[in-house]
């Protein structure tokens, strides 16, 4: 194959890949809309045990193998990132009950910000001063977007805050523990782990029931089968072809297709005020991501 061939497949493969990111990022956006609706017709834990534990059993029956070789650290590793994960997506579903799916799509989208605080604060890496700045334009853009001024939703919105920093706290580990194990097989630990921690409180509170409706159905189907494993599946293999920076740029679009489906859907709207927060969180967002590579190499000085 020629070099002008093998290059046009590359772009290709990369366009391909970028387009598909886009795509998972418009169902995950997507997914606090169908969440929401569904968690008003079956209880919280038992729709995400249902998730996760459907999403669980796929990935693993894909990756038998990788699973079955995974070593008792690489389990141990996968049980941590767990507590991060499970923590953040019960808080996140608890927060969309009690508040609206736009709120609950930008304030989640600050993990991509706190990740690198977190980071300076518990592990000393160094944030740099575009971590710091975006940390604080987020800080306002929420105090903005909850309402302030107004009366703040606290425990919505608080509940949502808890989320963003579970999955920063989530990348932290996987960060730690991706070097190590096979990554296949670390997702499908902390889905099981998470779909059985809430299975337990769901099935002592006696609130397991076969879901009724087609709202619970397509949520169910949507949010395990495509938003987790086609989406894994589909980041894994775009990352093969973009950068990790431009990987997590495209992702970070998640938030603004959240307020998008909220509005077409649930006809949710926002004041002033809120649009002027909703900014400054995805400015924050997407600052950190590209800051760091639109900065110009200083030149050699010249001998």
């Amino acid at each position: 194959m020629s070099f002008k061939a093998t290059q046009g497949a590359h772009l290709s493969g990369a366009l391909g890949a970028e387009i598909a990111l886009v795509a998972i990022a418009a169902i995950w956006g997507l997914t606090f809309v169908m969440v929401q609706d569904a968690i008003a017709l079956l209880p919280v834990m038992t729709f995400l045990a249902y998730r996760f534990l459907t999403a669980a059993i796929v990935v693993t029956l894909l990756w038998a193998r990788a699973v079955m070789s995974l070593s008792a650290r690489g389990w141990l590793a996968g049980l941590v990132m767990s507590v991060f994960l499970t923590a953040g997506y019960i808080t996140q579903t608890l927060g969309l009950a009690r508040t609206t799916a736009s709120n609950t799509g930008f304030i989640t989208g600050l993990f991509v910000v706190l990740t690198p605080v977190f980071g300076a604060l518990l592990l000393g890496q160094r944030a740099g001063t575009a971590a710091w700045t975006a940390a604080a334009i987020s800080c306002v853009g929420l105090l903005l977007l909850s309402g302030a001024g107004k009366e703040i939703n606290l425990i919505g919105d608080g509940l949502v805050v808890l989320t963003a920093c579970s999955f920063a706290l989530h990348i932290l580990a996987t960060d730690k523990a991706v070097g190590d194990h096979d990554i296949r097989a670390l997702l499908a630990v902390q889905l099981g782990a998470c779909g059985l921690f809430c299975l337990v409180p769901a099935a002592v509170s006696g609130d397991l029931a076969v879901p009724r409706t087609t709202t619970v159905w397509s949520a169910l189907i949507i949010t395990s089968l495509i938003a987790t494993a086609l989406g894994f599946f589909v980041q894994t293999y775009a990352q093969t072809h973009a950068s990790p920076a431009r990987t997590a740029l495209i992702l970070a679009s998640e938030p603004a297709f959240a307020g998008l489906f909220a509005w077409l859907l649930n006809g949710e709207t926002m004041t002033g005020g809120g649009w002027v927060g909703a900014g400054l969180i995805l400015a924050a967002i997407f600052g950190i991501e590209l800051v760091p590579h639109l900065r110009t190499r200083r030149p050699l000085p010249e001998g």
